[in-house]
């Protein structure tokens, strides 16, 4: 595991190894610390995102961006920053399902249950033996709160944040699932990771949607992940195709990293792939009601996007996976309760019905909500 690259006197005093070895124990594969101070140009670069309309509709990061860039913003009395991070390394290179279009490709951190529930209550263990030995207080974040995880991971060593605005490690490529623990108590900082990525961009090629406009910039309104998970209405036409069978996030830039040849699998159990979610058959999720969706999604980052969401972008997978055999549940889901899924259904028929039997559909559908109608009208368009 690594921690330390201070220049500590070996050993380094009795807190800081109680947390590497705390740590090592619950799970985590690497543990460094930063000062709340070592990340002064994060924030004019999140303000740039963000004035550029590149979060999109991700409203939370422009209303917590002034705690989001400087973490004594967010608690003044931080002194010490411990950034954690657990691998969650895939088997095999998750492009591979990509080819199989009749299948749904999700990203490999949703493949199981949520990081969020398996790091959380481990942070908390830790920081409380930290209150323990050093007094003080401490808070735990993991994600949801408005904590800069990778600049200050690069800044307390643990990697670099790639071209791909991710972080990259040299003992596990692009698969880190980082944490924080804000302390009041003083603790030896370790030395910022070097950028090591030189000329490479296999990163930024790898962009099914050009969603870098430079390297280490990322525009979340052309991203997969983006477009499948944090957007509500429908998938813009332009970026459809594109998405091929991915339907929950994308993986491509992350895969394409070559210092993934150090990664290693995820020797966490929680993290590992679920069988029913390593390649799930289209015509299965296809047939999802609510409940059902619910049932099979428990304890998934999935199941926050919800049913509609869901069958939006499977929908869109169907439509470009040229298996007609899914036409009837296609053609089942014009009636469905959500207009989401209805346009969404209306772009998959399009794709794989013949002319007329769609042109007869459009005869006997009469959609009430407009960016329904709107769909059949650029279909019927498409095919004329």
């Amino acid at each position: 595991m690594r921690t330390s690259t201070s220049s500590k006197p070996p050993g380094g005093d009795a807190l800081r190894r109680m947390i590497d070895r705390d740590a090592k124990r619950a799970g985590f594969d690497a543990v460094a610390v930063t000062t709340p101070d070592s990340i002064p140009l994060a924030p004019a670069r999140l303000r740039q995102f963000v004035a550029e309309g590149m979060h999109g509709s991700m409203g939370w990061l422009a209303e917590t961006l002034e705690r989001r860039a400087n973490p004594r913003a967010l608690w003044p009395e931080v002194r010490s920053i411990v950034v954690l991070a657990m691998n969650y390394g895939p088997e095999a290179d998750p492009r591979e399902t990509l080819a199989r279009r009749d299948r749904g490709a999700i990203s490999v951190y949703a493949r199981n249950r949520d990081y969020h529930d398996v790091i959380k209550g481990r942070l908390k263990t830790i920081a409380g033996r930290i209150v323990a030995q050093a007094g003080g207080d401490v808070k735990v974040f993991v994600d949801t709160a408005p904590v800069m995880e990778k600049p200050l991971a690069e800044a307390a060593g643990i990697g670099w944040q790639g071209k791909h605005s991710n972080l990259v490690s040299r003992d596990f490529g692009s698969w880190l699932f980082l944490g924080s623990i804000f302390t009041t108590a003083d603790i030896e900082p370790d030395e910022p990771e070097e950028d090591r990525c030189g000329s490479c961009r296999a990163c930024l090629d790898a962009c099914p949607t050009d969603a870098f406009p430079a390297p280490y910039r990322l525009d979340a309104r052309r991203c997969i992940s983006y477009l499948t998970i944090e957007n509500k209405g429908p998938i813009p036409r332009e970026f459809r195709v594109a998405i091929g069978n991915r339907i929950y996030g994308c993986d491509d830039c992350l895969a394409a990293c070559p210092w993934n040849k150090f990664a290693k699998q995820a020797s966490e159990a929680k993290l590992a792939a679920r069988g029913d979610l390593r390649e799930p058959r289209l015509g299965d999720l296809l047939a999802l009601d609510d409940a059902a969706f619910r049932t099979l999604f428990a304890g998934s980052p999935v199941k926050r996007i919800g049913r509609d969401r869901f069958l939006r972008n499977v929908l869109i997978a169907a439509g470009n996976s040229g298996d007609a055999s899914l036409v009837p549940q296609c053609r089942e889901l014009l009636a469905d309760p959500s207009s989401l899924v209805r346009g969404a259904a209306v772009w998959a028929l399009s794709r794989l019905s013949a002319r007329d039997e769609l042109i007869g559909l459009a005869g006997d559908i009469v959609d009430p909500d407009a960016d329904v109608r709107a769909e059949w009208t650029v279909a019927l368009e498409r095919l004329a």
